[in-house]
């Protein structure tokens, strides 16, 4: 005698691919997070590394420096993020297959506009949100003398830019966290702040 075939039925069919629905809009949007935060360890790193030969150049010469070519800050290509040693003067050139030299008057480095395009390219400064020590990146007159670093760049894609900041001074912004100022408390010298969390928007 011939055993009647077992399936499934269409209302058991329907609930797991309601399951999957479910699990897929909770898990994207997750993994979409993830990917950006994960994006945000090249600014943390190369603001460590301009940190570090912002130090170096004042062991060496008493003074802080701005202008890449003298320090020696070259992060490598495919960056995501723009870099600014100074709030004034230009930004190394990244549009071209060849790493362009950087310029006499470069005190940062553009992003890699040759792998991201060029409607990606972030070349404005825009200044910090610290309540207390340095706001705006460059070197301030002390005693004692103190120098900020920043980056900002857009690692998703709406249109909210992510902004990270370094400095050789401690610092404290707002406890209120906002749009216009994502970290809140202090921040010690030399640790990366991330001012605007492109993450969260």
């Amino acid at each position: 005698m011939k055993r009647p075939t077992q399936g499934f039925t269409l209302i058991e069919l329907m609930i797991v691919v309601a399951i999957i629905g479910i699990l897929a809009a909770i898990a994207i949007p997750n993994f979409v997070k993830f990917q950006a935060r994960s994006k945000q360890s090249e600014a943390k790193a190369n603001l460590k590394a301009a940190f570090t030969t912002e130090k170096a150049y004042l062991q060496e010469k008493s003074a802080y420096n701005t202008l890449i070519s003298i320090v020696g800050f070259s992060p490598e290509r495919n960056n995501r993020y723009a870099y600014f040693l100074d709030a004034t003067g230009t930004l190394q050139d990244r549009t071209t297959t060849a790493l362009n030299p950087a310029a006499a008057t470069d005190t940062g480095v553009n992003l890699d506009a040759f792998k991201f395009g060029a409607s990606a390219a972030v070349s404005t400064y825009t200044a910090g949100c610290a309540t207390t020590g340095p706001t705006a990146s460059g070197v301030v007159a002390g005693p004692p003398t103190s120098w900020t670093g920043s980056a900002r760049g857009n690692i998703d894609t709406d249109a909210t830019i992510d902004q990270w900041s370094i400095s050789t001074d401690s610092r404290i912004f707002p406890t209120v966290v906002s749009a216009a100022c994502s970290v809140g408390g202090n921040n010690p010298s030399g640790e990366p702040a991330n001012e605007v969390n492109d993450v969260n928007f």
